[in-house]
């Protein structure tokens, strides 16, 4: 199956109660790398910035294993970053001034993706899960590696106004942000 798609029989994640204290958090001031070769600083951001966070986007020719497919939530990253690539005018219209997509994949990986998908926002490496650390993510883990949950992020003028978690199914994540915005403004 194709990373722009998913199962329609994936396990719907619960919530879980792991992102309830992120509404109103002050961001903390946290480096990340981006797939522009610049540093990102959620925090030093004015407006309204969304970002997303995701486990990890699949390689072209990766085959998506079923262990992936059982962990709630975790299936449906490409699904997830196009849905924000799609909505970028109406994002744009509705006063969002950043959209950045997040994972602890490093930034060549990140900046492949970017590239294949023609995402037109950038894509953040928290690779040493510092800004996952900082605010407390939910993570799992998945062969080895610390991944994080996926949720997004409403921050405006470096508070959190806004969290969605879970995200389920993933493709419609940039939808809810338009609702609410719309609902919101």
């Amino acid at each position: 199956m194709a990373h722009t798609t998913h199962p329609s029989d994936l396990p719907v994640p619960e919530d879980d109660g792991a992102c309830s204290h992120l509404s109103g958090l002050k961001m903390p001031s946290v480096s990340l790398s981006a797939t522009s070769g610049a540093h990102v600083d959620v925090s030093s951001f004015t407006g309204l910035t969304i970002v997303f966070c995701y486990p990890r986007t699949g390689a072209p020719g990766e085959t998506i294993t079923d262990d992936w497919n059982a962990i709630p939530g975790a299936r449906g990253c490409t699904p997830q970053a196009c849905s924000f690539r799609d909505e970028m005018a109406e994002l744009r219209k509705l006063g969002v001034n950043n959209v950045f997509g997040l994972s602890s994949q490093d930034t060549p990986y990140q900046a492949e993706a970017k590239e294949r998908l023609h995402l037109p926002y950038e894509l953040l490496s928290d690779e040493k899960l510092e800004f996952a650390k900082a605010l407390k993510l939910p993570t799992f883990e998945w062969k080895g590696k610390v991944l994080i949950k996926r949720l997004a992020l409403a921050v405006k003028d470096g508070i959190v106004v806004k969290v969605w978690y879970p995200v389920f199914p993933p493709d419609s994540n940039a939808r809810e942000v338009v609702k609410w915005l719309i609902s919101v403004t």
